[in-house]
């Protein structure tokens, strides 16, 4: 490249500078859409967070799988419009008051989703596949 060049851009007009852009309206901005399956991940997240509570890990279609409470609890969900509804298979450590235990992780699921994907989660089922006890508390029990 021998010699030099000069490349001017035009100034942009005085008029286009001092008028201020409108925001788009809210009705106008579209949509953000879910899907299932986020949903079904973000409640499986938010049960693994909850005490004493723990889900299935590893195996093939439920086959040597072991219980572990490191592991997410398996979630599935549907979407009927703008409701969620779900349904969480949860290990439960034992001895616990099973009503209370379901009680809390079923308010802290549906808060938790209803506040990061700003649909109504209608229905929450629990299936406790499996218990943990922490210890040798059979003579205790009896």
């Amino acid at each position: 490249m021998s010699g030099s060049s000069t490349d001017t851009v035009p100034a942009p007009s005085s008029a286009a500078a001092s008028t201020p852009v409108a925001p788009t309206p809210i009705e106008e901005r579209g949509v953000t859409t879910v899907p299932a399956a986020v949903v079904a991940r973000i409640a499986e997240q938010v049960a693994s967070e909850h005490p004493r509570i723990g889900g299935a890990a590893g195996g093939v279609l439920g086959v040597r799988a072991r219980r572990d409470f490191a592991s997410r609890p398996s979630a599935e969900c549907d979407l009927y419009g703008a409701v969620a509804v779900l349904r969480l298979d949860v290990g439960v450590a034992f001895p616990v008051d099973l009503a209370a235990a379901c009680a809390g992780l079923r308010a802290r699921v549906r808060e938790r989703v209803e506040m990061l994907t700003g649909l109504q989660v209608g229905r929450l089922d629990l299936e406790i596949s499996w218990l943990n006890p922490a210890g040798n508390t059979r003579g205790a029990l009896l």
